[in-house]
Protein backbone atom coordinates (compact mmCIF):
# COMPACT_ATOMS: atom_id res chain seq x y z
CA UNK A 1 0.00 0.00 0.00
CA UNK A 2 1.20 3.45 -0.81
CA UNK A 3 1.78 6.11 1.86
CA UNK A 4 -1.44 6.47 4.14
CA UNK A 5 -3.17 9.54 2.90
CA UNK A 6 -6.76 8.46 4.61
CA UNK A 7 -7.45 6.32 8.00
CA UNK A 8 -10.54 5.68 9.48
CA UNK A 9 -9.63 4.98 13.22
CA UNK A 10 -12.24 3.32 15.27
CA UNK A 11 -15.44 4.43 13.55
CA UNK A 12 -18.74 2.90 14.66
CA UNK A 13 -22.15 3.16 13.65
CA UNK A 14 -25.90 2.28 15.22
CA UNK A 15 -29.12 2.87 13.43
CA UNK A 16 -31.58 1.37 16.80
CA UNK A 17 -30.58 -2.06 17.29
CA UNK A 18 -28.59 -2.22 14.27
CA UNK A 19 -24.79 -1.74 14.50
CA UNK A 20 -24.53 -0.94 10.82
CA UNK A 21 -20.81 -0.14 11.05
CA UNK A 22 -18.44 -1.69 14.05
CA UNK A 23 -15.09 -0.39 15.62
CA UNK A 24 -13.66 -0.50 11.67
CA UNK A 25 -10.10 1.01 11.79
CA UNK A 26 -8.63 1.17 7.79
CA UNK A 27 -6.19 3.24 6.15
CA UNK A 28 -6.21 4.30 2.61
CA UNK A 29 -2.84 5.21 0.30
CA UNK A 30 -2.39 8.57 -1.45
CA UNK A 31 -3.13 7.82 -4.94
CA UNK A 32 -4.31 4.41 -5.25
CA UNK A 33 -7.97 3.25 -5.80
CA UNK A 34 -9.27 1.15 -2.72
CA UNK A 35 -11.86 -1.25 -4.06
CA UNK A 36 -14.78 -1.26 -0.71
CA UNK A 37 -17.19 -4.12 -0.91
CA UNK A 38 -19.45 -6.44 0.86
CA UNK A 39 -23.16 -7.89 0.87
CA UNK A 40 -26.01 -5.05 0.88
CA UNK A 41 -26.16 -4.36 4.78
CA UNK A 42 -22.13 -4.89 5.18
CA UNK A 43 -21.53 -1.23 6.08
CA UNK A 44 -19.93 0.02 3.13
CA UNK A 45 -22.37 3.14 2.17
CA UNK A 46 -22.52 3.96 5.43
CA UNK A 47 -18.69 4.07 6.03
CA UNK A 48 -18.48 6.28 3.00
CA UNK A 49 -21.50 8.42 4.34
CA UNK A 50 -19.97 9.38 7.60
CA UNK A 51 -16.84 10.27 5.96
CA UNK A 52 -18.84 12.34 3.18
CA UNK A 53 -20.81 14.09 5.63
CA UNK A 54 -23.99 12.68 4.77
CA UNK A 55 -24.53 11.02 7.86
CA UNK A 56 -22.99 11.76 11.39
CA UNK A 57 -20.63 9.36 13.15
CA UNK A 58 -21.25 7.96 16.68
CA UNK A 59 -18.10 7.19 17.72
CA UNK A 60 -14.14 7.37 15.81
CA UNK A 61 -12.37 9.86 13.58
CA UNK A 62 -11.38 10.46 9.82
CA UNK A 63 -8.14 11.81 9.50
CA UNK A 64 -6.93 13.41 5.89
CA UNK A 65 -3.22 14.36 5.04
CA UNK A 66 -2.60 14.51 9.05
CA UNK A 67 -5.66 16.52 9.84
CA UNK A 68 -9.01 15.59 11.48
CA UNK A 69 -12.10 15.51 9.60
CA UNK A 70 -15.05 17.54 10.92
CA UNK A 71 -17.61 17.86 8.38
CA UNK A 72 -21.60 18.32 8.81
CA UNK A 73 -22.98 17.78 5.04
CA UNK A 74 -21.32 16.91 2.14
CA UNK A 75 -20.86 20.83 1.29
CA UNK A 76 -18.04 20.98 4.25
CA UNK A 77 -16.87 17.63 2.84
CA UNK A 78 -16.55 19.03 -0.79
CA UNK A 79 -14.80 22.05 0.93
CA UNK A 80 -12.02 19.81 2.80
CA UNK A 81 -11.18 18.17 -0.68
CA UNK A 82 -13.14 14.73 -0.03
CA UNK A 83 -16.55 13.84 -2.56
CA UNK A 84 -18.89 10.88 -3.53
CA UNK A 85 -21.08 10.22 -6.25
CA UNK A 86 -23.85 7.81 -4.61
CA UNK A 87 -25.57 5.20 -5.49
CA UNK A 88 -29.13 6.44 -6.41
CA UNK A 89 -29.69 9.96 -7.60
CA UNK A 90 -27.40 13.02 -6.26
CA UNK A 91 -28.66 15.64 -8.08
CA UNK A 92 -31.34 18.28 -6.88
CA UNK A 93 -34.98 18.12 -9.38
CA UNK A 94 -35.78 22.12 -9.87
CA UNK A 95 -32.24 23.17 -10.72
CA UNK A 96 -30.30 23.34 -14.01
CA UNK A 97 -27.48 20.90 -14.84
CA UNK A 98 -25.26 23.86 -14.06
CA UNK A 99 -26.91 24.78 -10.50
CA UNK A 100 -26.39 21.28 -9.89
CA UNK A 101 -22.67 20.95 -10.95
CA UNK A 102 -22.00 24.00 -8.59
CA UNK A 103 -23.96 23.70 -5.56
CA UNK A 104 -22.45 24.81 -2.57
CA UNK A 105 -19.92 26.73 -4.24
CA UNK A 106 -21.63 29.50 -6.14
CA UNK A 107 -19.80 31.89 -3.80
CA UNK A 108 -17.06 32.64 -6.44
CA UNK A 109 -19.79 33.79 -9.05
CA UNK A 110 -20.97 36.45 -6.73
CA UNK A 111 -19.94 39.99 -6.94
CA UNK A 112 -21.61 42.83 -5.03
CA UNK A 113 -24.12 40.65 -3.97
CA UNK A 114 -25.37 39.49 -7.63
CA UNK A 115 -24.59 35.97 -9.18
CA UNK A 116 -23.64 35.77 -12.62
CA UNK A 117 -25.51 33.19 -13.97
CA UNK A 118 -23.96 33.55 -17.51
CA UNK A 119 -20.37 33.23 -16.23
CA UNK A 120 -21.54 29.88 -14.52
CA UNK A 121 -23.36 28.42 -17.58
CA UNK A 122 -20.04 29.09 -19.12
CA UNK A 123 -17.81 27.63 -16.73
CA UNK A 124 -20.42 24.84 -16.44
CA UNK A 125 -20.73 23.92 -19.96
CA UNK A 126 -16.90 23.88 -20.35
CA UNK A 127 -16.69 21.58 -17.89
CA UNK A 128 -19.07 19.58 -19.91
CA UNK A 129 -17.43 19.50 -22.76
CA UNK A 130 -14.09 18.75 -21.71
CA UNK A 131 -15.19 15.41 -20.27
CA UNK A 132 -16.85 14.99 -23.54
CA UNK A 133 -20.07 14.91 -22.41
CA UNK A 134 -20.95 17.78 -24.93
CA UNK A 135 -24.50 16.53 -25.37
CA UNK A 136 -25.83 17.91 -21.95
CA UNK A 137 -26.87 21.43 -21.90
CA UNK A 138 -25.19 23.20 -19.16
CA UNK A 139 -28.36 25.68 -19.15
CA UNK A 140 -31.05 22.84 -19.15
CA UNK A 141 -33.17 21.62 -16.35
CA UNK A 142 -31.57 18.23 -14.34
CA UNK A 143 -35.33 16.89 -14.60
CA UNK A 144 -35.37 16.97 -18.76
CA UNK A 145 -32.41 14.43 -18.91
CA UNK A 146 -33.00 10.16 -18.14
CA UNK A 147 -30.84 8.58 -15.11
CA UNK A 148 -27.80 7.69 -16.81
CA UNK A 149 -27.46 11.43 -17.77
CA UNK A 150 -27.71 12.71 -14.60
CA UNK A 151 -25.02 10.63 -13.51
CA UNK A 152 -22.69 12.01 -16.47
CA UNK A 153 -23.46 15.21 -14.18
CA UNK A 154 -22.26 13.86 -11.23
CA UNK A 155 -19.00 12.88 -12.59
CA UNK A 156 -18.48 16.16 -13.09
CA UNK A 157 -19.92 17.90 -10.12
CA UNK A 158 -18.02 15.47 -8.09
CA UNK A 159 -14.20 15.33 -9.62
CA UNK A 160 -14.05 18.89 -11.70
CA UNK A 161 -11.55 20.45 -8.49
CA UNK A 162 -9.62 17.42 -8.37
CA UNK A 163 -10.71 16.20 -4.99
CA UNK A 164 -8.29 14.59 -2.38
CA UNK A 165 -10.39 11.87 -1.80
CA UNK A 166 -13.08 10.45 -3.97
CA UNK A 167 -15.98 7.51 -3.29
CA UNK A 168 -17.73 6.22 -6.00
CA UNK A 169 -20.94 4.11 -5.02
CA UNK A 170 -22.24 1.62 -7.23
CA UNK A 171 -22.08 4.33 -10.12
CA UNK A 172 -21.00 1.82 -12.70
CA UNK A 173 -24.87 -0.02 -12.38
CA UNK A 174 -26.36 3.26 -13.91
CA UNK A 175 -24.00 3.76 -16.77
CA UNK A 176 -23.90 2.05 -20.07
CA UNK A 177 -20.41 0.51 -20.94
CA UNK A 178 -19.17 3.86 -22.53
CA UNK A 179 -20.01 5.25 -19.43
CA UNK A 180 -18.51 2.66 -17.34
CA UNK A 181 -14.94 2.62 -19.81
CA UNK A 182 -15.14 7.23 -18.87
CA UNK A 183 -15.81 6.48 -15.19
CA UNK A 184 -12.55 4.48 -15.30
CA UNK A 185 -10.96 6.56 -17.15
CA UNK A 186 -11.40 9.66 -14.11
CA UNK A 187 -10.59 7.40 -11.45
CA UNK A 188 -7.30 6.88 -13.32
CA UNK A 189 -6.76 10.30 -13.84
CA UNK A 190 -7.85 11.26 -10.37
CA UNK A 191 -5.30 8.22 -8.72
CA UNK A 192 -2.29 9.74 -10.89
CA UNK A 193 -2.99 13.02 -9.81
CA UNK A 194 -2.60 11.67 -6.45
CA UNK A 195 -6.04 11.39 -5.27
CA UNK A 196 -7.32 8.81 -3.44
CA UNK A 197 -10.49 6.52 -5.03
CA UNK A 198 -12.73 4.75 -3.19
CA UNK A 199 -14.71 2.18 -5.23
CA UNK A 200 -17.94 0.57 -4.64
CA UNK A 201 -19.34 -1.70 -6.60
CA UNK A 202 -20.97 -5.44 -6.57
CA UNK A 203 -19.41 -6.62 -9.69
CA UNK A 204 -16.21 -8.46 -8.53
CA UNK A 205 -14.45 -8.53 -12.18
CA UNK A 206 -14.58 -4.60 -12.49
CA UNK A 207 -13.95 -3.98 -8.77
CA UNK A 208 -9.96 -6.55 -9.38
CA UNK A 209 -9.51 -4.85 -12.74
CA UNK A 210 -9.91 -1.14 -11.88
CA UNK A 211 -8.38 -1.36 -8.24
CA UNK A 212 -5.16 -1.22 -6.27
CA UNK A 213 -6.61 -3.00 -2.87
CA UNK A 214 -9.87 -4.26 -1.89
CA UNK A 215 -11.08 -4.18 1.68
CA UNK A 216 -14.02 -6.57 2.50
CA UNK A 217 -16.86 -5.98 5.32
CA UNK A 218 -19.29 -8.32 6.27
CA UNK A 219 -21.90 -7.37 8.68
CA UNK A 220 -20.60 -3.92 9.84
CA UNK A 221 -16.78 -6.04 10.49
CA UNK A 222 -13.65 -5.62 8.78
CA UNK A 223 -13.03 -8.62 7.40
CA UNK A 224 -9.48 -8.58 5.46
CA UNK A 225 -7.52 -6.09 3.10
CA UNK A 226 -5.87 -7.66 0.20
CA UNK A 227 -4.08 -6.48 -2.83
CA UNK A 228 -6.31 -6.52 -6.04
CA UNK A 229 -3.31 -8.68 -8.29
CA UNK A 230 -3.20 -11.30 -6.02
CA UNK A 231 -7.05 -12.33 -5.73
CA UNK A 232 -9.70 -14.05 -7.64
CA UNK A 233 -13.51 -13.50 -7.55
CA UNK A 234 -13.88 -16.68 -5.89
CA UNK A 235 -11.48 -15.53 -2.86
CA UNK A 236 -13.23 -12.40 -2.57
CA UNK A 237 -16.90 -13.87 -2.49
CA UNK A 238 -15.42 -16.22 0.20
CA UNK A 239 -14.49 -13.20 2.19
CA UNK A 240 -17.90 -11.52 2.02
CA UNK A 241 -19.87 -14.11 2.75
CA UNK A 242 -17.78 -16.44 5.09
CA UNK A 243 -17.89 -19.29 2.66
CA UNK A 244 -18.22 -20.84 -0.81
CA UNK A 245 -20.54 -19.47 -3.00
CA UNK A 246 -22.33 -21.34 -5.69
CA UNK A 247 -22.61 -19.06 -8.73
CA UNK A 248 -24.92 -21.32 -10.63
CA UNK A 249 -28.22 -19.41 -9.48
CA UNK A 250 -29.98 -18.69 -13.10
CA UNK A 251 -32.67 -21.02 -14.39
CA UNK A 252 -30.97 -24.60 -15.73
CA UNK A 253 -34.04 -25.50 -17.57
CA UNK A 254 -34.25 -25.39 -21.77
CA UNK A 255 -36.90 -26.17 -24.26
CA UNK A 256 -40.09 -25.27 -21.85
CA UNK A 257 -42.97 -24.48 -24.22
CA UNK A 258 -44.50 -21.10 -24.01
CA UNK A 259 -47.92 -20.52 -23.85
CA UNK A 260 -49.65 -19.11 -26.84
CA UNK A 261 -51.95 -17.00 -24.13
CA UNK A 262 -51.39 -13.41 -24.31
CA UNK A 263 -51.88 -11.38 -21.37
CA UNK A 264 -50.41 -8.23 -22.71
CA UNK A 265 -49.73 -6.61 -26.09
CA UNK A 266 -48.27 -3.40 -26.90
CA UNK A 267 -49.60 -1.95 -30.93
CA UNK A 268 -47.16 0.63 -32.51
CA UNK A 269 -46.36 2.56 -29.20
CA UNK A 270 -43.84 5.28 -29.11
CA UNK A 271 -42.33 7.80 -27.01
CA UNK A 272 -41.03 11.11 -28.57
CA UNK A 273 -37.01 10.32 -28.86
CA UNK A 274 -37.00 7.40 -26.88
CA UNK A 275 -38.62 4.76 -28.85
CA UNK A 276 -41.04 4.13 -31.87
CA UNK A 277 -43.69 1.98 -33.32
CA UNK A 278 -42.55 -0.83 -31.23
CA UNK A 279 -45.17 -3.72 -30.83
CA UNK A 280 -45.04 -6.74 -28.88
CA UNK A 281 -46.98 -10.21 -26.98
CA UNK A 282 -46.20 -11.15 -23.58
CA UNK A 283 -47.70 -14.63 -22.59
CA UNK A 284 -48.89 -16.04 -20.09
CA UNK A 285 -46.04 -17.13 -17.48
CA UNK A 286 -43.57 -16.19 -19.61
CA UNK A 287 -40.12 -13.89 -18.43
CA UNK A 288 -39.73 -11.52 -21.71
CA UNK A 289 -36.21 -10.08 -21.19
CA UNK A 290 -35.28 -6.73 -22.98
CA UNK A 291 -32.04 -5.89 -23.56
CA UNK A 292 -29.74 -3.13 -25.34
CA UNK A 293 -27.04 -0.26 -24.92
CA UNK A 294 -28.01 2.62 -22.37
CA UNK A 295 -29.84 5.25 -24.40
CA UNK A 296 -31.59 2.04 -26.52
CA UNK A 297 -35.39 2.98 -25.19
CA UNK A 298 -36.00 0.00 -23.09
CA UNK A 299 -36.09 1.94 -19.71
CA UNK A 300 -38.64 4.09 -21.36
CA UNK A 301 -40.53 1.33 -22.44
CA UNK A 302 -40.98 -0.50 -19.12
CA UNK A 303 -42.44 2.88 -18.54
CA UNK A 304 -44.49 2.96 -21.01
CA UNK A 305 -46.04 -0.76 -19.98
CA UNK A 306 -47.32 0.56 -17.00
CA UNK A 307 -48.58 3.60 -17.86
CA UNK A 308 -46.11 5.91 -16.69
CA UNK A 309 -45.18 8.17 -19.74
CA UNK A 310 -47.78 10.30 -20.74
CA UNK A 311 -46.32 11.75 -24.02
CA UNK A 312 -47.26 7.81 -25.55
CA UNK A 313 -48.53 6.77 -28.46
CA UNK A 314 -49.84 3.68 -29.40
CA UNK A 315 -51.73 0.62 -27.60
CA UNK A 316 -51.16 -1.20 -24.37
CA UNK A 317 -53.89 -3.38 -23.99
CA UNK A 318 -54.65 -6.71 -21.49
CA UNK A 319 -56.37 -10.08 -22.84
CA UNK A 320 -59.55 -8.53 -21.92
CA UNK A 321 -59.47 -5.51 -23.87
CA UNK A 322 -58.46 -3.32 -21.10
CA UNK A 323 -56.35 -0.12 -22.12
CA UNK A 324 -53.11 0.65 -19.94
CA UNK A 325 -53.38 4.29 -20.61
CA UNK A 326 -52.73 5.96 -16.28
CA UNK A 327 -50.75 4.10 -13.18
CA UNK A 328 -54.22 3.82 -11.51
CA UNK A 329 -55.59 1.31 -14.32
CA UNK A 330 -52.44 -0.70 -14.59
CA UNK A 331 -52.39 -1.15 -10.91
CA UNK A 332 -55.90 -1.42 -10.96
CA UNK A 333 -55.18 -4.73 -13.65
CA UNK A 334 -52.67 -6.25 -11.87
CA UNK A 335 -49.35 -5.00 -13.09
CA UNK A 336 -46.26 -4.04 -11.11
CA UNK A 337 -42.95 -2.00 -12.62
CA UNK A 338 -40.09 -1.60 -10.40
CA UNK A 339 -38.16 1.08 -11.56
CA UNK A 340 -34.22 1.30 -12.02
CA UNK A 341 -34.74 4.52 -10.30
CA UNK A 342 -35.34 3.13 -6.88
CA UNK A 343 -35.32 6.33 -4.91
CA UNK A 344 -37.21 8.48 -7.19
CA UNK A 345 -39.67 6.20 -9.18
CA UNK A 346 -40.01 3.11 -6.81
CA UNK A 347 -39.92 4.14 -2.93
CA UNK A 348 -40.70 6.88 -1.34
CA UNK A 349 -37.73 6.69 1.05
CA UNK A 350 -38.50 8.95 3.96
CA UNK A 351 -41.05 6.81 4.31
CA UNK A 352 -41.56 3.62 6.82
CA UNK A 353 -41.00 0.15 5.23
CA UNK A 354 -44.52 -0.39 6.27
CA UNK A 355 -46.39 2.39 4.45
CA UNK A 356 -44.06 1.17 1.31
CA UNK A 357 -45.32 -1.93 1.06
CA UNK A 358 -49.20 -1.19 1.72
CA UNK A 359 -49.15 1.67 -0.64
CA UNK A 360 -50.37 -0.06 -3.79
CA UNK A 361 -52.82 -2.79 -1.44
CA UNK A 362 -54.52 0.08 0.58
CA UNK A 363 -58.21 -0.44 -1.05
CA UNK A 364 -57.68 -4.68 -0.62
CA UNK A 365 -56.41 -3.61 3.28
CA UNK A 366 -59.94 -1.94 4.14
CA UNK A 367 -62.36 -2.49 7.03
CA UNK A 368 -65.68 -1.33 6.86
CA UNK A 369 -63.71 1.70 4.85
CA UNK A 370 -61.25 2.15 7.64
CA UNK A 371 -57.26 1.50 7.09
CA UNK A 372 -56.57 0.20 10.65
CA UNK A 373 -52.65 0.80 11.75
CA UNK A 374 -52.46 -2.84 13.24
CA UNK A 375 -53.92 -4.61 9.91
CA UNK A 376 -51.46 -2.37 8.06
CA UNK A 377 -48.70 -3.45 9.96
CA UNK A 378 -49.35 -7.01 9.69
CA UNK A 379 -49.30 -7.27 6.42
CA UNK A 380 -46.12 -4.89 5.57
CA UNK A 381 -44.71 -7.67 8.04
CA UNK A 382 -45.75 -10.74 6.77
CA UNK A 383 -44.42 -10.04 2.94
CA UNK A 384 -41.44 -8.22 4.39
CA UNK A 385 -40.02 -11.24 6.19
CA UNK A 386 -40.94 -13.53 2.87
CA UNK A 387 -38.79 -11.59 1.12
CA UNK A 388 -36.03 -11.64 3.97
CA UNK A 389 -35.63 -7.40 4.31
CA UNK A 390 -32.97 -6.98 6.53
CA UNK A 391 -34.39 -4.48 9.17
CA UNK A 392 -34.95 -3.36 12.66
CA UNK A 393 -38.55 -3.75 12.17
CA UNK A 394 -41.29 -2.47 9.54
CA UNK A 395 -41.37 0.99 11.24
CA UNK A 396 -38.26 1.75 9.90
CA UNK A 397 -37.44 4.56 7.27
CA UNK A 398 -36.58 3.15 3.78
CA UNK A 399 -33.92 5.63 3.41
CA UNK A 400 -31.99 3.64 6.60
CA UNK A 401 -31.68 0.36 4.25
CA UNK A 402 -29.09 -0.88 2.26
CA UNK A 403 -29.39 -0.51 -1.66
CA UNK A 404 -30.14 -4.31 -2.05
CA UNK A 405 -33.10 -4.38 0.87
CA UNK A 406 -34.14 -1.60 -0.82
CA UNK A 407 -35.26 -3.31 -3.74
CA UNK A 408 -36.61 -5.91 -1.89
CA UNK A 409 -39.32 -3.52 -0.26
CA UNK A 410 -39.92 -2.70 -4.09
CA UNK A 411 -40.59 -6.49 -4.45
CA UNK A 412 -42.40 -7.29 -1.47
CA UNK A 413 -44.31 -4.16 -1.92
CA UNK A 414 -45.77 -6.16 -5.66
CA UNK A 415 -45.89 -9.62 -3.96
CA UNK A 416 -48.81 -8.59 -1.20
CA UNK A 417 -50.56 -6.75 -4.07
CA UNK A 418 -50.39 -10.84 -5.66
CA UNK A 419 -49.66 -8.76 -9.55
CA UNK A 420 -50.11 -10.72 -12.22
CA UNK A 421 -47.82 -8.70 -14.78
CA UNK A 422 -44.48 -7.24 -13.53
CA UNK A 423 -42.15 -5.34 -15.28
CA UNK A 424 -38.89 -5.84 -13.66
CA UNK A 425 -36.37 -2.71 -14.97
CA UNK A 426 -32.48 -3.25 -13.58
CA UNK A 427 -33.98 -5.57 -10.51
CA UNK A 428 -30.26 -6.24 -9.38
CA UNK A 429 -28.61 -2.97 -10.20
CA UNK A 430 -26.70 -2.79 -7.08
CA UNK A 431 -27.14 -5.79 -5.51
CA UNK A 432 -25.12 -8.31 -4.18
CA UNK A 433 -24.79 -11.85 -5.00
CA UNK A 434 -26.47 -13.62 -2.57
CA UNK A 435 -29.48 -11.31 -3.10
CA UNK A 436 -29.51 -11.81 -6.65
CA UNK A 437 -29.69 -15.38 -5.83
CA UNK A 438 -32.90 -14.97 -3.95
CA UNK A 439 -34.39 -12.44 -6.42
CA UNK A 440 -34.17 -15.44 -9.39
CA UNK A 441 -35.37 -17.77 -7.32
CA UNK A 442 -38.26 -15.27 -6.30
CA UNK A 443 -38.72 -14.65 -10.44
CA UNK A 444 -39.09 -18.56 -10.77
CA UNK A 445 -41.38 -19.04 -8.17
CA UNK A 446 -43.48 -16.64 -9.79
CA UNK A 447 -43.21 -18.13 -13.45
CA UNK A 448 -44.28 -21.34 -12.20
CA UNK A 449 -47.00 -19.36 -10.60
CA UNK A 450 -48.39 -18.42 -14.33
CA UNK A 451 -47.39 -14.58 -13.41
CA UNK A 452 -46.06 -13.08 -16.67
CA UNK A 453 -42.63 -10.73 -16.47
CA UNK A 454 -40.83 -8.40 -18.47
CA UNK A 455 -37.35 -8.02 -17.48
CA UNK A 456 -35.20 -4.71 -18.49
CA UNK A 457 -31.50 -5.58 -18.18
CA UNK A 458 -28.26 -4.28 -19.23
CA UNK A 459 -26.73 -7.51 -17.69
CA UNK A 460 -26.40 -9.82 -20.63
CA UNK A 461 -25.63 -12.71 -18.46
CA UNK A 462 -29.15 -12.35 -16.87
CA UNK A 463 -31.04 -11.76 -19.57
CA UNK A 464 -29.43 -15.78 -21.14
CA UNK A 465 -30.28 -17.20 -17.45
CA UNK A 466 -33.33 -15.67 -17.14
CA UNK A 467 -35.49 -15.08 -19.94
CA UNK A 468 -37.62 -17.24 -21.91
CA UNK A 469 -37.58 -14.84 -24.96
CA UNK A 470 -35.47 -12.44 -25.55
CA UNK A 471 -35.72 -8.87 -27.41
CA UNK A 472 -32.64 -6.73 -28.04
CA UNK A 473 -33.56 -2.97 -29.22
CA UNK A 474 -31.52 -0.87 -30.91
CA UNK A 475 -32.05 3.26 -31.25
CA UNK A 476 -35.52 3.09 -30.14
CA UNK A 477 -36.64 -0.22 -32.09
CA UNK A 478 -36.36 -3.85 -31.81
CA UNK A 479 -33.62 -5.44 -33.77
CA UNK A 480 -33.89 -9.03 -32.48
CA UNK A 481 -35.79 -11.68 -31.07
CA UNK A 482 -34.06 -14.70 -29.51
CA UNK A 483 -35.81 -17.63 -27.74
CA UNK A 484 -34.17 -19.17 -24.37
CA UNK A 485 -31.51 -21.86 -25.93
CA UNK A 486 -28.45 -22.75 -24.50
CA UNK A 487 -26.09 -22.37 -27.35
CA UNK A 488 -27.36 -18.79 -27.52
CA UNK A 489 -24.13 -16.45 -26.47
CA UNK A 490 -23.40 -13.19 -24.86
CA UNK A 491 -21.93 -12.48 -28.96
CA UNK A 492 -25.46 -12.89 -30.19
CA UNK A 493 -26.79 -10.63 -28.51
CA UNK A 494 -24.28 -7.99 -28.66
CA UNK A 495 -23.82 -8.04 -32.44
CA UNK A 496 -27.21 -7.22 -32.59
CA UNK A 497 -27.15 -4.03 -29.90
CA UNK A 498 -24.19 -2.74 -31.74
Amino acid sequence: MKEEFLKAENIDKSFGVTHAVKNVTLSFGKGEIHGLIGENGSGKSTFTAMLTGICPIDSGRFILDGKELHVKNQVEANQNGVSIIVQETGTLPGLTVTENIFLGNEDRFIKYGIKNIAAMNKEAQALLNKYGYNQIDANAMIDSYNFETRKLVEIVKATYFDPKVIVIDETTTSLSQDGRNDLFRQMDRLRDAGSTVIFISHDLAEVIEHTDYITVLRDGDLIDTVKSSEVTEEDIKRLMVGRILDGSYYRTDYGEPISDEVVLSMKNVSVPKRFENVSLDLHKGEILGIGGLGECGMHELAKSVFGASYDRTGEVTLADGTHIDSITTAINNSIAYASKDRDNESLVVNDSISDNICLPSLDQLKVNHLIMDKKLKEFADKYAKLISVKMVNVNQFVSDLSGGNKQKVVLARWIGKDSNIIVLDSPTRGIDVKVKSAIYSLMTEMKKQGKSMILISEEILELLGMSDRILIMKDGAINADFIRNPELTEEDLINKMI
